[in-house]
């Protein structure tokens, strides 16, 4: 017996950079705040790209409370969908060219998400990492942690629960 070949290592980063960008590229709103993925394998780490206009307090200055709200909530919302879609595009059911053309299932909806505001962000870029603590059917809880110089010196961390999509089947 022979197994199948495994595809070239180029080929599957490929395919899982355009599911990414394909994710990524759904909400408009991540790309005015220019935030960015950097995915190692399923592991995925927010980047907010540092900007004058993300400035809340000039006299600081500091990162505007919002945009360290929205960073977060994005990289929350986002980590929970690759995950969720992380074995769909593994076995090839999620194909990333339909997912450019906008072929997605639906996403989960953000229920409820509490920021705990540790310190200033600094005007400088920020990173952020979500773990899903849970993820069932109908609920799922995220935590996100960000910091700017050193992972553990956080600015903000937060709390999400999120709705869970029912019957994905087809939708894609």
């Amino acid at each position: 017996m022979s197994r199948p070949r495994p595809e070239p290592v180029q080929q599957v980063k490929q395919r899982r950079d355009a599911a990414l960008n394909a994710l990524v590229d759904t909400v408009p709103y991540i790309r005015f705040l220019n935030i960015t993925f950097d995915r190692r394998g399923d592991e995925l780490t927010a980047v907010l790209n540092f900007d004058e206009k993300l400035i809340g307090n000039p006299l600081l200055p500091a990162l505007h409370g919002g945009v360290t709200a929205a960073f977060l909530e994005v990289t929350a919302a986002i980590t929970l969908n690759w995950s969720h879609l992380w074995p769909r595009i593994e076995n090839g059911d999620l194909d990333p060219e339909e997912m450019a053309a906008g072929k997605l299932p639906r996403r989960p909806k953000t229920i409820g998400f509490t920021v705990d505001y540790l310190r200033s962000g600094l005007p400088r870029d920020a990173y952020a990492r979500a773990t899903v603590a849970r993820a069932g059917r109908r609920y799922a809880s995220v935590h996100v942690s960000a910091w700017q110089d050193h992972q553990d010196k956080l600015f903000a961390q937060a709390t999400g629960h999120f709705l869970m999509p029912q019957n994905d089947a087809g939708k894609g």
